[in-house]
């Protein structure tokens, strides 16, 4: 290039960048649209699947399913779900006592609230389980749902 003088640019460069600058184009309207979706919309899907109350109780209706407390023991004592077993989502072994159930059972989770079982089902998906139910509301709205608690 000499100095002074303007780069020519000849018709084939022009072509490829006119194009470059296009699919660039493209790719940003694409993920405006993505953003504008609603959530269900997305592509992203959850590792697991959240139920209420009536959908949690047709699931532990399949004996097979096993019901997964993540509450603390103490909370477990003072009443959970008949069958549930306990595995505290806090506690620091959680993932070591997880990775010794079967993952090819259907995990129906719940804690307290739906906060602490969601964690769990984040955590227990990455582990490899593909069936994850976690019971929206928690305990608290299983039992307001009319359902009796064992000791």
């Amino acid at each position: 290039m000499m100095k002074g003088k303007p780069m020519k640019l000849t018709k084939p460069l022009i072509i490829v960048l006119a194009g470059l600058v296009s699919i660039v184009n493209l790719a940003r309207a694409a993920d405006a649209r993505d953003e504008k979706k609603p959530a269900a919309e997305k592509k992203e899907a959850k590792p697991f699947k959240n139920v209420s109350v009536a959908g949690f109780e047709k699931l532990r209706a399949d004996r097979k399913n096993v019901v997964l407390d993540v509450r603390t023991k103490e909370e477990y004592a003072a009443g959970h779900i008949a069958g549930a077993v306990n595995i505290d989502v806090n506690a620091p072994d959680f993932e070591e006592k997880v990775t010794k159930l079967d993952k090819h059972k259907t995990y129906l989770v719940h804690c307290g609230a739906g906060v602490r079982s969601a964690k769990a089902c984040d955590k227990m998906s990455k582990l490899d389980f593909p069936k994850l139910y976690n019971l929206e509301g928690g305990f608290k709205a299983w039992e307001k749902a009319g359902n009796k608690a064992e000791k």
